[in-house]
């Protein structure tokens, strides 16, 4: 049996709160989170994503926050 993947709920916490603290705007954050969650939901659907046993919400999170903890590691 496969283990399927889990996220820390205390390290998700804080992650969510970092996203929170360093916004110029929580509403805006609060948004995109809402929008990659939802860009994820429908990528789970066409089968683009391997680790679908992810919620969307999760996954969202911890992007943001890694892209806002290492944006040298963005393309472009």
């Amino acid at each position: 049996m496969p283990s399927s993947p889990t996220v820390n709920p205390k390290d998700l916490a804080q992650r969510a709160e970092s996203l929170i603290r360093h916004a110029n705007n929580r509403y805006l954050t609060t948004v995109r989170i809402a929008f990659r969650a939802k860009q994820r939901r429908f990528d789970d659907f066409d089968g683009l994503l391997d680790d679908s046993m992810i919620k969307p919400v999760h996954r969202a999170i911890i992007e943001l926050s890694d892209e806002q903890d290492q944006p040298d590691l963005l393309p472009g």
